[in-house]
Formats: C-alpha cells, sequence, structure tokens
C-alpha cells in the first residue's frame, strides 16, 4: 500500500514525534497523554517508551555506551515499520546523544518530528518517579543520563515544552494541536 493510500484512509500521514529528555522530565506522561488525544480524534496512534522496549525486545541491553546506540537503532527500524504503516509514532525515551537523534532524524526524513521535554535537572531529580537519581548520586547506578552521563540537548527541535513550568493539560494540548497540523491529511 502507498503512504497516500493508507493516508487517505486514516485521515492522517504516519510520522515520528521523538521526545527526548531527562529521566523525570515527563516524556511518558505526555506521550500517553497525547495518545490519548489523538486516538479520541480518529488517529492510528502508538507510543514506544524506554521502559516497555527495555522489559521486552530491548531486554539484552544495558546501559553503555554501545547499548544505548543499540537500543535507539532498534527503536528507530520500529517507528520507521509503524509510520510507513500510516501510524503517528511517539517514542518516550532520553535518546541523549545528537547524533542517535540525528539518525533517527536523517533514517525518517520528513516523518521525524523532535519533541524536548525540557525540565530542568532539580526538577527532574524532585520528582524522580522511580529513584534513579537517588540511586545515581550514591553510585549504585553508573552512566546515568544528567549526572555520570551526558544529555547533550537538541540544537533545533520542532517543539520545545517546558515541563518544570507549564501544566501536562497545556502540554498535551500544544503536542496536540502540533500533531494535527504536522500530520493531518489536507
Amino acid at each position: 500500500m502507498s503512504p497516500d493510500a493508507r493516508a487517505y484512509r486514516h485521515g492522517h500521514q504516519g510520522g515520528v514525534l521523538w521526545f527526548t529528555g531527562l529521566s523525570g522530565s515527563g516524556k511518558s506522561t505526555l506521550a500517553i497523554g497525547l495518545e490519548q488525544a489523538l486516538f479520541a480524534e480518529g488517529f492510528q496512534v502508538f507510543v514506544l517508551d524506554g521502559d516497555n522496549l527495555r522489559h521486552g525486545l530491548n531486554r539484552d541491553l544495558g546501559f553503555s555506551y554501545r547499548d544505548r546506540q543499540e537500543n535507539i537503532r532498534r527503536v528507530i527500524e520500529m517507528a520507521v515499520a509503524f509510520a510507513d504503516a500510516g501510524t503517528v509514532v511517539i517514542t518516550a525515551f532520553i535518546s541523549p546523544f545528537r547524533a542517535d537523534r540525528e539518525r533517527a532524524r536523517q533514517t525518517l526524513g520528513k516523518k521525524f518530528h523532535e519533541i524536548f521535554v525540557d525540565a530542568r535537572l532539580e526538577v527532574c531529580e524532585a520528582r524522580d518517579p522511580k529513584g534513579l537519581y537517588k540511586k545515581a548520586r550514591a553510585g549504585i547506578i553508573t552512566e546515568f543520563t544528567g549526572i555520570s552521563s551526558p544529555y547533550e540537548r537538541p540544537e533545533s527541535p520542532a517543539l520545545s515544552l517546558d515541563t518544570g513550568g507549564t501544566s501536562i493539560n497545556d502540554c498535551v494540548a500544544g503536542l496536540r494541536d502540533y500533531a494535527v497540523r504536522a500530520f493531518r491529511r489536507t
């Protein structure tokens, strides 16, 4: 099936909203909220979340630099398949390295939309829903992004959301508006 045929059937193009940001910035919360909003409007939409893939497809990977690259490579391949099938894919991964996000951008072309879920490190540490920052600060977790491993901020994301100063509902509304403009068939 051609992309145009799928877009006609679904009422929208397939594509990828690539959420990137520190652990605790709100990527998964926003991804789920956006998925629900778009689904309610009839979009074919699916969330690929770092936690879920780490328990399944990517359970054989650790958190070394090479393992993180392989994790993102697999995510890119899954995102391409879903987007080619006409689905709006929302990825929620720290994806700390610009080179990995650039590889996704090059692979997906116009279907790639980088969304920076921006929250200061202090905000993310205060949230720390899984206690990961505390473990990283205590040396229990090594190579933790933002503490002992770098996070390279996006240079020119399609959209940037300050989750430390903007409500989840307002962020989801902004994401929904962006996604409808980006993917809705005209």
